[in-house]
């Protein structure tokens, strides 16, 4: 099972001139939907003069694309090309327009489009990040200590903790290591615990 995946380093900006009209590109990682919302109207706000915000992004396997305005084609699909041509995902790439004055045709638009979106993809600095599952473990108390090295061995995240007669731990578990953790979890409590 593969669980990592590539994404941004952190957000990237370029510029392209067409024909008198401005192209700036600006790409971010994103982990939800909410996020494209947030950074689209955020833009939107910023630069409320441009003629056109559109955007593409690629969140696992979802994407979407808008083309803000521009006829149908023109914007958002050259955009989402970008994305996908450097094999990243949970990224978002907006291009804001300025218009210049010339037209610049389908296949010009097709063109300044996918350029911007290019220019500041070049820019970006990959990161592989790892998928994590959350478990809870429930069992009791004197079990503690081998749930705990347990948890180290299989490079699992302690993210939360109640101790009580019983114990209940919040662990991240990568998602590949998950099926194993759960087998070993039951060997070595004996059966004395449960995962959710």
């Amino acid at each position: 099972m593969i669980d990592t995946y590539r994404t941004l380093a952190g957000p990237v900006r370029a510029e392209l001139k067409v024909k008198g009209s401005r192209f700036i590109a600006e790409a971010f990682p994103i982990t939800a939907p909410e996020e494209v919302t947030a950074h689209v109207a955020a833009i939107r706000k910023r630069a409320y003069d441009a003629t056109h915000h559109c955007f593409a992004y690629r969140l696992g396997d979802d994407f979407r694309y808008s083309d803000g305005g521009e006829p149908f084609g023109t914007a958002g699909q050259p955009i989402l090309r970008q994305i996908d041509a450097k094999e990243v995902t949970n990224t978002l790439v907006v291009v804001t327009r300025y218009f210049g004055g010339a037209k610049l045709g389908t296949g010009g638009l097709i063109r300044a489009y996918g350029d911007a979106a290019a220019a500041a993809m070049a820019e970006i600095v990959v990161r592989e990040e790892v998928v994590l599952v959350m478990l809870k473990l429930r069992f009791p108390y004197d079990e503690t200590s081998p749930a705990m090295r347990l948890i180290e061995e299989m490079e699992g995240k302690l993210v939360g903790s109640t101790y009580g007669d019983d114990t209940e731990l919040e662990v991240a578990v990568r998602a590949s290591r998950v099926q194993a953790f759960r087998e070993a979890f039951v060997e070595r409590l004996r059966g004395r615990g449960a995962i959710d």
